[in-house]
């Protein structure tokens, strides 16, 4: 079995490519989209501030990643990056942050690692890419298979506020949310 709670120090950085340029200032989509709580969520109507990770495909334990996954910029670290924001997720709560995951992932496979994970957010799924084409969220394929490039969205009042992209190393990324907000605050 594969350990996906780590990641190979040699992975290669991503770089940022301008994908994600245009998103700050734009609203959330009026979609719905199934979440791991077993309900679905319109992210548009969230009443408190919001983080959105999104992240490529998470791996399991007894299933072997993509062949080349490793070398992909940015596709390897959604375990360690989902375990990061599990891990500050009380800090996040007190600085007024409700967090999402978000993949294209279907729920059932995503419920799997919310399980394993003990994930006190739920994950929602994008398996239609009804978020990923409102927003225009940057994408890359594997193995024959689009998925998401890792950036994380900060919505405030249904808004864009900041995004955090490229992203490296995965786990860093509730650090850099976490200055966010401590800003806006302070």
């Amino acid at each position: 079995m594969q350990d996906l709670s780590k990641t190979p120090d040699d992975l290669p950085r991503p770089i940022d490519d301008g994908a994600a340029n245009h998103l700050v200032g734009m609203a959330l989509p009026d979609i719905q989209l199934a979440s791991t709580a077993g309900d679905m969520v319109n992210l548009r109507t969230h009443a408190k501030n919001l983080v959105i990770y999104c992240y490529p495909m998470t791996g399991r334990p007894d299933v072997p990643l993509p062949e080349g996954w490793d070398q992909i910029p940015g596709a390897r670290g959604c375990t360690p990056q989902s375990c990061a924001f599990r891990d500050h997720y009380k800090e996040l709560k007190d600085l007024n942050a409700d967090v999402v995951g978000l993949s294209v992932q279907t729920t059932d496979y995503q419920q799997e690692m919310v399980e394993r994970l003990h994930l006190p957010f739920p994950v929602l799924s994008d398996k239609d890419f009804l978020f990923q084409k409102a927003l225009n969220l940057p994408v890359f394929v594997a193995a024959g298979i689009t998925l998401l490039k890792r950036l994380t969205l900060i919505v405030e009042d249904g808004k864009i506020a900041a995004v955090h992209y490229p992203i490296f190393p995965s786990d860093s990324d509730p650090a850099w949310v976490i200055a966010y907000l401590q800003k806006k605050t302070a």
